[in-house]
């Protein structure tokens, strides 16, 4: 049973606003409604995007995320990014009492921002809605898998959830299912969320702005700032010098170039950035051809100057730390002749290499996202293959990323970037590489049954079974051009303190900034 007390209130450690060793036009100025007398009014933060939604069951979005998660609404359990220990949150404890059966004990007397009350009955709800609808949740697909559960509530803090095989993390998966009233919609999804979290939403202006606002009802202690403000400026330098200019007190996703100087800290961000490779497509199918494009790419040279030497290069998707990472897995060697070796054989058996092939890249995804995608063009050309590049902001990206893909697309390689903050293989594997995954474009039998067996397995069983099956993908499908592990950079000002995480590009938690001083 776990009974580890909550800390999501630790106190963050003051960042001294020097050179930290390892990562428009509209205003945002602290002169809203909130006094300027006021010790802690508004935290104004700039991001390189607009969230493409505050949908909580696809908080497992970056964009959405780092917005959502924690501060607009909560989930039953919550994994400490720094001991990865699972704590409660809106459950404070939990048992399993079968291999398929779990009991988790709610917390009392917590509101929903429209003052209804939390329970077993909304915690239920909630899982069904992100697991068993048909909206099409990110949180499903990626955390999920399909696998299939039931949530039951026993009586109003006493939820019962049974699965139909046994599951040891699924206290781990539900730190995923964001928790929202029953009366929410269970045919669409919504754009706004109501939660439980120490936020709500109080004005969304489309295109400009995102107010959130200190709810009076939160159940836990009451963070420090009274508002966020959030706003999105697609360029680095820029959201680096509103941060200079005491436009903004928080700057995320900026690189070493942009200026941010003596208020840049770097931090690792536990994501790593891949091309996703259409293998049902020629002449990606050709394992041959899909080899050939990792032994194009100088990931050491792409590391040193575009990511300008932040960040290492990386064989698997999968970080250390978390569980089921292989250390037999070494990144792809840059070998331009090997590559073209590859190519050519191919193109001798007939498939047809000289088919144009579309990097789908997304704008603002890392810092230099373009010029990342310039540097794996101009290798890919070199080695014998025709590629051009296609980049699309955040929702038009997103169409590529979710299955269903688009139509008669073509043979595409996506820029792609994936934190596997949750600590274990399974948010990776299946979604990734499973034949039925939310985000694969290519699976096969053999995989998928690897796949399956490390999920049922547990302690060191399970670190072995995962790894056997990113060994097998790295060797034998391939589906993958895995480029680094990224080191994040975000900027803060002088009047406010906050200790990035391995979880900050995907949940940034407001309660944990505070006013300096």
């Amino acid at each position: 049973m776990i009974t580890t007390p909550r800390r999501r209130q630790a106190a963050s450690v003051l960042l001294a606003l020097g050179v930290m060793v390892p990562a428009g036009a509209c205003s945002v100025a602290n002169s809203g409604p909130e006094p300027s007398s006021g010790a802690a009014s508004t935290v104004r933060i700039v991001l390189p995007e607009e969230p493409p939604t505050l949908e909580p069951c696809d908080a497992s979005l970056t964009a959405t995320g780092r917005v959502t998660r924690s501060n607009i609404t909560e989930a039953l359990t919550e994994r400490d990014p720094g001991s990865g220990q699972l704590q409660p949150a809106l459950a404070t404890e939990w048992k399993q009492d079968s291999p398929t059966e779990w009991t988790f004990t709610l917390r009392k007397g917590v509101k929903f921002h429209d003052g209804t009350a939390f329970d077993a009955k909304a915690a239920a709800f909630s899982i069904d809605r992100t697991v068993g609808s048909k909206i099409d949740c990110n949180v499903d697909g990626y955390v999920f898998g399909g696998i299939e559960l039931t949530a039951t509530a026993v009586d109003d803090s006493t939820l019962r959830v049974k699965t139909a095989k046994p599951d040891p993390i699924l206290p781990l998966r539900l730190s995923f299912v964001e928790i929202v009233p029953a009366t929410t919609s269970t045919t669409s999804k919504v754009r706004e969320a109501v939660g439980t979290g120490p936020y709500r939403i109080a004005k969304w202006d489309t295109g400009r702005s995102l107010r959130l606002e200190r709810f009076a009802g939160y159940w836990g202690k009451a963070p420090d700032f009274a508002a966020a403000e959030y706003v999105w400026r697609a360029e680095g330098s820029i959201r680096a010098a509103m941060i200079q200019s005491d436009e903004a007190d928080v700057a995320v996703g900026l690189a070493p170039e942009d200026g941010a100087g003596e208020a840049a800290v770097q931090f690792p961000n536990n994501e790593t950035s891949y091309l996703r490779i259409d293998a049902t497509k020629p002449p990606l199918d050709d394992i041959r051809v899909r080899q050939a494009i990792s032994y194009a790419i100088d990931k050491e040279g792409l590391v040193a100057s575009v990511f300008a030497g932040l960040g290492k290069p990386a064989g698997q998707v999968v970080p250390a730390g978390v569980t089921g990472h292989s250390s037999a897995i070494q990144p792809w060697p840059y070998d331009m002749a090997q590559a073209k070796k590859l190519i050519a054989e191919a193109k001798a058996d007939g498939v047809p290499t000289d088919a144009t092939i579309t990097i789908i890249g997304r704008n603002g995804i890392y810092p230099k996202a373009a010029e990342a995608m310039e540097v794996v063009q101009n290798s890919l050309m070199e080695a014998g293959l025709s590629v051009k590049i296609q980049m699309l902001d955040v929702n038009a990206w997103l169409e590529y990323l979710l299955a269903p893909f688009p139509k008669n697309a073509g043979p595409t390689l996506l820029q792609a970037q994936h934190g596997n903050q949750a600590g274990d293989a399974a948010f990776t594997m299946g979604q990734i590489y499973g034949s039925k995954g939310a985000q694969s474009s290519y699976g096969t039998e053999e995989l998928d049954g690897l796949i399956t067996e490390a999920e049922q397995a547990s302690g060191e069983e399970r670190q072995a079974a995962f790894a056997k099956a990113l060994e097998h993908q790295n060797k034998d499908v391939v589906r993958d051009a895995v480029l680094a592990h990224m080191t994040g950079i975000l900027a803060l000002s002088k009047k406010v303190t906050y200790k990035p995480n391995a979880a900050t590009n995907d949940e940034m938690r407001l309660a944990e900034m505070h006013p300096a001083g």
